[in-house]
């Protein structure tokens, strides 16, 4: 019999749901280019999470706005501090949101995995389309009341809870469109976490100084309009979403199996995955690259203005300690700007590395990432010591570039090791690694620092020993990545324990019409709404970092 796709409407038989998985499976004709920009949309609206910190300093003075005199209590308690209608919130306070947001990312991820997997990413999509936009709309609400609690509870810990599934839902369906490309396509989503800030942080500056009055900050209007944006964005994306059928497979494709000993055609079960070694070595490469990439940016503006001081502004002969206010504010935005250049290569690398990646393949991908990034970091000092703020820079934006290569590599490896059935669920599950990372790098770099300028360290000297710890991170995570193997076949399910497939193909393998089409109108259009707000999130960025080389 030809191959075709089974009709789910027989009669006799009750429709699917609008929300379940086999209602979103594919027919003949679908454009699987049309999936990429479904997942990119709802990225860049939950990478926002990185910028979120364009909001806490408005909101540190939000009751001071039209008032003669701050409205500032230096011994609030953090209990009265979630409570209190009449003193300004502390910054540090405020920043806990982001802290709750990212560990309830690892947490929501490795919980709801396995459920996505089950659900199918439009209802996943959709969970998180609410939970997210909903967060920053509790957000404009606690704002608005003068409420932190109601802040934390909508941008920390429901947004949170929507930055998880929103992070792992296109994963294993784009793995499963792009067999051919894993790298790429993960790259593809994952690139627009890293641009989600780039777009959203002047965006909300732009707003907040639309909004802003004699008598208000303007931050509750800016997060409720945004938060009914990225509802509608999300939205698009999430119902732009489907699935191929069971066994499907591009024209002309053949599994590379036989090639790479990596690629597996086999299917680890998720409650599997987790006992074996394969899966904990993955675990701590991610949070040993993550840590050290994560240490830099906790510290770059600081980083740049410490060893390179006056030289930044032409005055070499100046150390930091030494600079007056006016210079600083100088210098001050000389690293903003360096900031600007390392999240535009973060968010390059995630597309470029894992692009790279299906050619060359993941385990040479991530060889590099560590034996390079060893390299670089251990080299940086020496660019500080020379004074060359070039080649310091140069560094840096190959490091990070590396960072965010690390993130968008992951998953198309996961598929490589574990089969693609719950590559999804798996990965949600080795995002732990980024929770993890999140504490250990900043605490560490921060703490070594400190440790510096207690014992009178300064100038280029001043993060030498951090940068050498660092690159001690990158050679255990060389070394994680030397031992990871091919998985032996008792990890493997049977055929019998494959799950149900949402639809059926009478003849596995073969496109059967669907997955062609390439740049259609369709495509082009849907590409070019999530393409032009990047483009000016892009030209945003460079104009900053401009400020750099002048």
């Amino acid at each position: 019999m030809d191959a075709r796709v089974v009709d789910r409407d027989t009669k006799g038989a009750s429709a699917p749901g609008f929300l379940t998985r086999e209602r979103i499976v594919a027919r003949a004709g679908f454009n699987r280019w049309l999936v990429p920009p479904a997942a990119l949309a709802i990225h860049l609206c939950i990478g926002m999470s990185y910028g979120l910190s364009v909001f806490w300093l408005p909101l540190s003075r939000a009751l001071s706005v039209g008032r003669p005199a701050p409205a500032a209590c230096p011994d609030m308690g953090l209990a009265t501090a979630l409570v209190t209608t009449t003193c300004d919130w502390r910054v540090s306070d405020l920043v806990l949101t982001f802290s709750i947001g990212i560990v309830m990312l690892g947490l929501s991820a490795a919980l709801f995995g396995g459920w996505l997997e089950r659900a199918g990413p439009r209802k996943a999509g959709l969970a998180a389309a609410l939970c997210w936009s909903g967060g920053f709309l509790i957000g404009a609400l606690g704002v608005y009341l003068h409420q932190l609690w109601l802040i934390w509870l909508g941008m920390g810990l429901i947004g949170g809870i929507g930055l998880g599934l929103g992070y792992i839902s296109p994963v294993s369906t784009l793995v499963k469109w792009f067999p051919d490309r894993r790298g790429m396509a993960t790259g593809m989503a994952i690139m627009g976490f890293g641009g989600g800030a780039m777009i959203g942080s002047p965006l909300a500056d732009l707003l907040i100084t639309r909004f802003k009055g004699s008598d208000s900050a303007g931050v509750w209007q800016t997060l409720a309009v945004m938060g009914a944006g990225y509802l509608v964005v999300m939205l698009c994306g999430a119902f732009g979403y489907r699935v191929p059928p069971a066994g499907w497979r591009p024209d002309g494709w053949t599994p590379p199996a036989a090639r790479n000993r990596m690629i597996t055609s086999g299917h680890v079960h998720l409650r599997d995955a987790h006992r074996t070694p394969q899966f904990w070595l993955l675990w701590a490469m991610l949070c040993l690259n993550v840590s050290a990439g994560i240490g830099v940016l906790a510290l770059a503006s600081p980083m740049l203005q410490e060893i390179f001081g006056g030289a930044l502004i032409g005055h070499p002969e100046v150390g930091f300690g030494q600079l007056d206010a006016g210079a600083r504010a100088q210098v001050a935005a000389i690293a903003a700007g360096f900031v600007g250049l390392l999240s535009l290569f973060n968010i390059l690398g995630r597309f470029f590395w894992a692009t790279l990646s299906d050619r060359i393949g993941r385990k040479l991908t991530y060889a590099t990432f560590f034996a390079l990034g060893c390299v670089l970091y251990a080299a940086a000092p020496w660019a500080a010591g020379i004074g060359s703020k070039a080649l310091f820079v140069l560094f840096f934006c190959v490091i990070l570039s590396m960072y965010g290569g690390g993130f968008a590599t992951i998953p198309a490896y996961l598929a490589d090791v574990f089969g693609t059935q719950f590559v999804g669920a798996i990965h949600g599950r080795l995002l732990t690694a980024w929770s993890t990372a999140g504490v250990v790098g900043p605490l560490v770099v921060t703490a070594i620092r400190q440790a510096q300028v207690d014992a009178g360290v300064q100038g280029a000297a001043l993060y030498g020993r951090t940068l050498l710890i660092l690159a001690g991170f990158l050679a255990a995570g060389f070394v994680a990545n030397l031992l990871v193997r091919p998985l032996a076949e008792r990890w493997f399910m049977k055929a019998s324990e494959l799950p149900a497939a949402p639809a059926a193909v009478e003849s596995q393998g073969g496109a059967d019409g669907i997955g062609r089409g390439g740049l259609t109108p369709a495509a082009i259009l849907a590409w070019a709404a999530v393409g032009l707000p990047i483009l000016w999130g892009v030209w945003i960025t460079l104009a900053k970092a401009l400020i750099l080389f002048r």
